[in-house]
């Protein structure tokens, strides 16, 4: 093809174009080359493309998205080269292009420029603009094509590299203008953006040298600019022949507590919109998938897909949504049941891929799962309270396999299992078993009836009384007696114990700090309630309301019962008043009191006020302050329930010690295995879960019959104090015998999941003792 030597838009021949670019700009190259170009064939190999390449590198500030129009080119240069199609359009676009050359415009000094930005997904240009008589005319076109990693920058960083590009290759014009930036995105916040990190910083600081305005891109004078914004505007008419490609990457993850899903949804463009659903039901890792292909579909189609790739890396529901497996379960067939129905409706398909290339829907899952789920500001997030599928459905299902239903049939409607030895079996277990009111209750040793309860209602109670509003965290057996002595039972109560509490970060965080013991055990007797009493300070605590960051706590060494007062300072005014409206006010004068050598204990005054109650002072030594150990044992568990139960607001322990001392004492001591409360008033205390979820003596309560058994308890609560004082001999024993003769071994394998003990340099200072006692996990590697 030969170019004709006729006038192009601008009333300028191509020889006086080409000879006015050389005056103006200063072409060191022959200004030929253009003219070589449009004269030029095709290239057929490898080094006519390099000829080519070289010669448009030389013109390229003339030439608009010169990257993007050769890219073609570059490209055939990383292997053998093939003469496609989209290299001959490539080719015949260029020297269309050059045999109609815009004409480029020199600055002047002084005078404000004007800068475009666009990026594409494979380039990023700029076009400089200078205004003369209210018409914008181009000054230089800039130009990059992205390679790894910079193809995956999101729109904004794009056009931030755009901004940063330019200004390398242009700056003598930066350091000589003022420069205004023309947007219609929000760039300048997005980089003087406190909150971000990383290249976006280092790009602002580099960009501070030059006098950079951001102002609003509105009206565009200049044709070229028009024709250079034009250019990066996708076609309509085209977009409508094929619809655009989305992709979706899901995840789900499930635990005993929730399961969650997370969704990542790429837009044709490289927009990103990440997404995390927290199923807040019991669930399956295979309906936490099946939940998170519902929501990634209903995201798209919200967003207006009509071609949508799903990428799971699943095998079992890629493989049953694409027919390669048979869906058995009835569960699973109404979920693939839904995911079809979507499916239906966009042009979809799913593809298996490897976990390692699934990384952020994983996280997206698992963090919607955790225990505590952390809302991210740049992710979108919901809770969703009940499965896809019918919920009725689900509890029909869930409710044949409970171990209550074979009893409440027999006794309701006489049904019998199969088999000979089967039915025996449960005529003899349904003896134990009454129905009141249809509900199962069973007939226990130690209470009236205790109410059966099924999986679900077993962990709402253990929840309620572990870690709820009273919540004391203790270990399984104390917990599993509490829920007896409340009026619960089921068949697996110690199994399902033991391994909610093993289950338990809490518990294991704060649980207390492994010692060997060190001498022998001397126990401490009280011969009847409120005669013997020990006194100790706790703190200091983190700063509350009123300055108060100390504890002053006594406790009864006979029925283990715990008065606690909150103190700004430590006073022996302070220690005198407790125990004169703590103790003495409210179980009469005590025989013995048992304290440290602190000053606030040991002082004159502290000695003229026990002295004229006949109170006798016992101290334990100075170096061995284990020998108050009954206090310091409840300074431990109580420091224990106070930490476990706060989070973050440390400084409102002092709100929680009420709950906190009800929760110590409706809890079974193991000495004299019956509560202090029980001990003190002769009945057990009524606790939130009997209200949640009634007990019998709650559901059958009868005030008149209820003050006659409340009078017959108080009468025999001389033999239950008799009782529990021999429990407290004989466990006193045998805790002497087992403290003395007990060597603590703590083996490790490699490959173990351990705590470590805070010590102090890795203690927070913060949390003072509020902190936890052990950090990690840490994995043994040798």
């Amino acid at each position: 093809m030969k170019l004709n030597p006729g006038k192009c838009a601008f009333g300028m021949t191509v020889g006086k174009f080409l000879g006015f670019m050389v005056s103006q700009r200063g072409i060191k190259s022959n200004p030929d080359k253009i003219q070589a170009i449009i004269e030029m064939a095709p290239p057929k190999n490898v080094k006519e493309v390099q000829s080519l390449n070289g010669k448009v590198a030389a013109l390229n500030r003339f030439v608009l998205r010169a990257t993007d129009k050769c890219l073609p080119f570059f490209r055939t240069l990383k292997k053998s080269f093939e003469r496609t199609d989209e290299c001959q359009r490539a080719f015949e676009e260029l020297k269309a292009y050059l045999s109609s050359p815009p004409l480029l415009s020199p600055s002047q000094p002084g005078e404000e420029l004007f800068l475009y930005l666009a990026a594409s997904p494979i380039a990023v240009s700029a076009a400089l603009i200078r205004e003369e008589d209210r018409v914008q005319k181009p000054v230089y076109y800039a130009s990059r094509a992205l390679c790894g990693a910079e193809e995956r920058y999101p729109p904004m960083e794009k056009l931030a590299f755009a901004l940063v590009t330019v200004a390398r290759k242009l700056k003598p014009y930066f350091q000589a203008h003022m420069v205004n930036v023309m947007t219609d995105k929000p760039l300048r916040r997005a980089m003087s953006n406190p909150k971000v990190a990383g290249q976006l910083t280092l790009w602002a600081i580099e960009l501070s040298e030059f006098d950079i305005k951001y102002r609003p891109r509105t009206a565009i004078k200049g044709q070229i600019v028009a024709d250079f914004i034009a250019e990066f505007t996708r076609d309509k008419d085209k977009g409508a022949e094929e619809s655009p490609q989305w992709s979706i990457y899901i995840d789900g993850s499930s635990n005993r507590r929730a399961g969650g899903a997370g969704i990542v949804l790429l837009s044709p463009e490289g927009d990103r919109i990440e997404c995390m659903v927290r199923l807040d039901f019991p669930t399956t890792n295979n309906e936490a998938e099946y939940e998170a292909v519902v929501v990634g579909l209903d995201l798209a189609k919200a967003a207006g897909a009509a071609r949508v790739v799903v990428y799971c890396d699943f095998q079992v529901v890629t493989n049953q949504v694409n027919e390669d497996y048979e869906c058995k379960g009835e569960r699973m067939k109404r979920y693939l049941d839904q995911v079809r129905a979507r499916i239906d409706d966009l042009e979809a398909k799913i593809i298996q891929i490897p976990r390692g290339e699934n990384e952020l829907a994983d996280r997206l899952a698992k963090t919607a799962s955790a225990e505590h789920m952390i809302t991210l500001g740049n992710v979108l997030s919901f809770v969703q309270l009940s499965p896809l599928i019918d919920p009725c459905n689900m509890q029909e299902i869930c409710s044949k396999s409970t171990w209550t239903t074979p009893i409440v049939s027999y006794l309701k409607n006489e049904v019998l299992l199969d088999g000979k030895e089967a039915a025996r079996k449960l005529k003899v277990q349904a003896a134990r078993f009454i129905l009141i009111k249809d509900i199962l209750y069973k007939r226990s040793f130690s209470c009236p009836y205790l109410r059966c309860l099924g999986a679900e209602e077993a962990d709402y109670v253990m929840r309620e009384v572990h870690e709820g509003i009273c919540e004391n965290h203790s270990r399984s057996r104390s917990l599993v007696h509490k829920l007896v002595r409340a009026g619960y039972y089921w068949p697996t109560m110690q199994k399902d114990a033991e391994a909610y509490v093993k289950s338990c970060d809490k518990c294991q965080r704060f649980s207390n700090i492994i010692r060997q013991p060190t001498e022998e055990l001397t126990p401490m007797t009280a011969p009847w309630p409120f005669t013997q009493w020990g006194l100790d300070i706790m703190g200091p605590f983190p700063t509350a309301v009123r300055q108060l960051k100390f504890l002053v706590v006594g406790i009864d060494y006979f029925t283990k019962w715990v008065e606690a007062e909150v103190l700004a300072t430590i006073t022996e005014k302070n220690i005198r008043s407790f125990v004169w409206r703590c103790i003495v006010c409210r179980f009469g004068i005590p025989k013995v009191l048992v304290s440290n050598n602190g000053r606030q204990f040991d002082n004159n005054y502290f000695r003229d006020f026990c002295s004229q109650l006949g109170i006798k002072n016992h101290y334990s030594s100075p170096t061995h302050p284990q020998a108050n150990g009954q206090v310091e044992v409840m300074n431990r568990s109580l420091l224990k329930i106070i930490k476990t139960r706060l989070k973050g607001a440390k400084g409102i322990w002092p709100k929680e010690l009420p709950s906190i001392l009800w929760a110590y004492r409706t809890t079974a001591r193991t000495p004299t295995e019956e509560t202090p409360f029980r001990l003190t008033y002769g009945s057990e205390a009524v606790i939130p879960a009997e209200i949640g979820l009634t007990s019998y003596r709650v559901r059958n309560h009868d005030e008149s019959r209820n003050d006659e058994a409340m009078w017959l308890q108080l009468d025999l609560i001389d033999e239950i104090r008799s009782a529990a004082e021999q429990r407290l001999a004989r466990y006193q024993d045998r805790m002497a015998r087992h403290y003395n003769i007990r060597v603590q071994h703590r083996d490790f394998q490699v490959g173990d999941l351990v705590l470590r003990k805070v010590m102090g340099a890795t203690r927070d200072p913060t949390q003072g003792k509020l902190g936890p006692n052990w950090e990690g996990p840490y994995r043994v590697t040798s």
